[in-house]
C-alpha cells in the first residue's frame, strides 16, 4: 500500500512534525509517522548498534499513524521500512532550528531525508529557522503543501533530496532554488562546575558565513524572508577531483 513516511530529529510530540502531517493529510495517501521518543537533533546518519531497538504506537494524530522509537532519527527510517514496507515519499521535519548552510552535515532530520534518498525514495526535508515549539506553522504550511505536492506529483531526480528552510516573521515572501552558503562553525563551550568538583562542557557554537553577500546562497536568501531550497546528493564523491587525485596520488605528481 502507497504511504508518506515521516520523521524528525525533535521527536514524535514536537509541534513541527503535526504541522508537517498536517500539510500531506488531504493528499489521499497513508500517512505514517514514526519518529524518536525524545530529542535527537545533531544526530545527522547515525544508527543504533548492539542493542535493541522498541517501537510504540501512538494514538493517531490527524488520520497519521504515529508511532516512537528509542533510537536516532534514520533507525527511525530503516525500522518503518522493515515493518511497514518500503514508502513512496520520505518528509522530514518540520523541524524546530535552521538547517541552512552546512548544517546538513549534522541534521538528524536531514538524516532521515538522506536515508530515504539512498533508498531511491523521492525525499525533502522541512526545517524553520526557529528553535522555539511555540512557532506558529500556520503561515508556513501553503510553502511546505505545494512543495510536497510537487514532489508527490512529479518526483525528483535520481539521487537527489531537497533541504527546505523557512524564515523567521511569520510571512514567505517566496521562494528560491539555490545553493548553501559556505561557511564552518566557530566551537564555542560554555564551562560549568561539576558536583564533583570537575568540569563540564556545553556546545555553544556559531556559524561563521563565508559569504553573507552572496545571493546564490540559502543565507543570504533567509536573512531577507525568503525560504531556500536546496538541492542535496547524498553521494560526496568528489567526481571533479578524480582524474587530479589519481595523477598527484598515483603518478607522484607534485
Amino acid at each position: 500500500m502507497s504511504y508518506i513516511l515521516i520523521s524528525n530529529d525533535d521527536g514524535y510530540d514536537a509541534p513541527g512534525l503535526r504541522a508537517m502531517i498536517d500539510c500531506v493529510a488531504r493528499m489521499g495517501l497513508r500517512v505514517v509517522a514514526v519518529a524518536p521518543d525524545g530529542p535527537r537533533s545533531a544526530q545527522s546518519s547515525a544508527i543504533t548498534v548492539g542493542r535493541a531497538l522498541h517501537i510504540r504506537r501512538l494514538p493517531d494524530y490527524n488520520g497519521a499513524e504515529m508511532y516512537a522509537v528509542d533510537g536516532t532519527p534514520v533507525d527511525c527510517v530503516k525500522l518503518a521500512v522493515d515493518r511497514f514496507g518500503r514508502p513512496d515519499f520520505v518528509f522530514g521535519g518540520i523541524n524546530h532550528g535552521p538547517n541552512d548552510g552546512n548544517s546538513v552535515v549534522y541534521s538528524g532530520t536531514m538524516g532521515v531525508v538522506i536515508e530515504g534518498c539512498m533508498l531511491g525514495i523521492p525525499s525533502v526535508g522541512f526545517s524553520h529557522i526557529s528553535h522555539s515549539w511555540d512557532t506558529d506553522f500556520t503561515p508556513y504550511k501553503p510553502l511546505v503543501e505545494r512543495i510536497a505536492a510537487a514532489v508527490v506529483a512529479q518526483g525528483l531526480p535520481e539521487g537527489v533530496c531537497l533541504n527546505v528552510n523557512m524564515p523567521e516573521g511569520g510571512e514567505v515572501k517566496g521562494a528560491v532554488t539555490v545553493r548553501a552558503a559556505k561557511g564552518y562553525w566557530v566551537e564555542e563551550f560554555d564551562e560549568y562546575d561539576t558536583a564533583d568538583g570537575g568540569k563540564e562542557y556545553k556546545l555553544t557554537g556559531r556559524f561563521h558565513n563565508l559569504e553573507p553577500d552572496n545571493d546564490e546562497t540559502d543565507k543570504y536568501w533567509l536573512e531577507r524572508g525568503y525560504a531556500s531550497i536546496v538541492p542535496v546528493r547524498p553521494d560526496m564523491s568528489a567526481v571533479d577531483a578524480i582524474c587530479a587525485i589519481s595523477e598527484r596520488i598515483l603518478n607522484n605528481r607534485q
